[in-house]
């Protein structure tokens, strides 16, 4: 299978040695996501030889492996296995899209692995054996669509999306959220299509139609990898400016935008928790590190990039703590451990396994950033919203009820995950 082959990387250059704590890496450096994840992997080796600079962890050095799932979900849970049964490492950075990381769950989950998982997702979830270091819905979607009326007077809605999982669970909140809001449903036009998808014309044609009443239309896209590519081509082809029709997306950062002609994308919108254009100390040290590590004065940072920084340096922070890369001890270690993020404020865990994140909003410049328009303090994720009914009732702490889906009007816990 194309991209199956397991590579071994050390930061220093040395091969795996008794001595060293294993780390896997579980990025698609190949296919479709590639365009997102190869940029982690960096990141990952990157803050391992920073590590290991300042003298490692627990006495030791710390051996990074890599793999290459290949945009092939299936594949992510066989390396995954791999990772933990026969490299034997203590902790895994990776997946990008739901889809990879629900494949990979279940793995992480019998093997009493743990996963630090970098990337903005759909929430409705919260598992032992992983730490969501992206934004849950309450972190970046439901503010996104909040920005979107009250700031630029949307009022009829086009939520694109791929399909899998990530895309149909966050918009089926959103519905929810809007309706709740008083928006009507036929106000509300929902499209899916494949990854790797390149035709847009007729989507397009079919967002720009909604406007004919005079209401106001914009779209919020959870379009993922290189699928945006086409996207914005067609919306550019079309004619559609931001101030006719604003896009909000949540799937395309500077990465992304740094192999895209902006030009006529200006103006468009993101949501993250983190933007390259951040005026902070931290994160001017961070670019000039990444830059240094790179060789490449071009290479832009980016929102997951940050996500797996915060993830790495508290899971470094708990191993100290615990005295041990034990999963078990980590994860009772981890929980309340802050570490600094890049806009100036502190990530903390929290037991339900998210983190406190600020809400940025982005518009897209034409050089490829993004001018900050809007930023909150940080907020918690919510691992299951408020916005659906049987995720409502529920919570997760797993110091204090060792449970993922706490159902606070039975006070029992559930076994089984949401259907949502």
């Amino acid at each position: 299978m194309a991209g199956s082959a397991l590579g071994l990387v050390l930061a220093g250059g040395a091969w795996a040695q008794d001595d060293t704590i294993k780390i896997g890496v579980l990025h698609s450096l190949s296919g479709t996501m590639a365009i997102s994840e190869t940029t982690l992997k960096d990141t990952v080796l990157m803050l391992v030889e920073q590590q290991n600079a300042k003298g490692g962890l627990l006495g030791k050095q710390i051996e990074a492996v890599v793999v290459d799932p290949a945009s092939d979900w299936p594949l992510f849970a066989e390396k995954a296995r791999e990772l933990i049964s026969v490299q034997g490492v203590d902790a895994i950075f990776g997946c990008w899209t739901s889809v990879s990381r629900k494949s990979v769950l279940p793995v992480v989950e019998e093997l009493n692995g743990l996963l630090f998982y970098p990337v903005q997702y759909e929430g409705e979830e919260s598992s032992k054996n992983v730490i969501y270091t992206g934004a849950a819905p309450n972190q970046q979607a439901i503010p996104a669509v909040d920005y979107m009326a009250d700031e630029l007077g949307v009022e009829k809605w086009a939520l694109l999306g791929t399909d899998y999982v990530y895309p149909r669970t966050t918009n089926t909140i959103l519905e929810a959220y809007l309706k709740d809001n008083g928006v009507a449903q036929d106000d509300i036009f929902v499209n899916y299509t494949p990854f790797g998808h390149s035709d847009w014309s007729k989507i397009v044609a079919d967002v720009v139609a909604l406007g004919k009443d005079g209401k106001k239309v914009g779209v919020v896209s959870t379009i993922n990898g290189d699928a945006n590519v086409g996207f914005y081509k067609e919306l550019a082809a079309a004619g559609v400016s931001a101030d006719d029709i604003p896009v909000m997306a949540f799937s395309v950062g500077e990465e992304e935008l740094s192999g895209l002609d902006t030009t006529n994308l200006t103006g468009h919108l993101a949501a993250w928790n983190y933007f390259e254009s951040a005026d902070t100390p931290e994160n001017k040290a961070f670019i000039e590190e990444w830059k240094k590590f790179t060789g490449d004065p071009k290479r832009v940072t980016n929102d997951p990039m940050e996500a797996t920084m915060i993830g790495f340096n508290a899971w470094v922070k708990a191993v100290e703590k615990a005295g041990t890369t034990d999963t078990d001890a980590v994860l009772d270690a981890i929980v309340g451990v802050e570490v600094p993020n890049l806009t100036g404020t502190m990530a903390k865990v929290l037991p339900n396994h998210h983190l406190t994140k600020p809400v940025l909003i982005g518009e897209i410049r034409e050089d490829g950033q993004f001018d900050i328009v809007s930023q909150t303090d940080p907020v918690p994720g919510d691992a299951w919203t408020d916005f659906l009914p049987d995720s409502a009732v529920l919570e997760a702490d797993w110091p204090g009820k060792k449970c993922g889906m706490f159902n606070t009007q039975t006070n029992s816990c559930v076994q089984v995950q949401s259907n949502y």
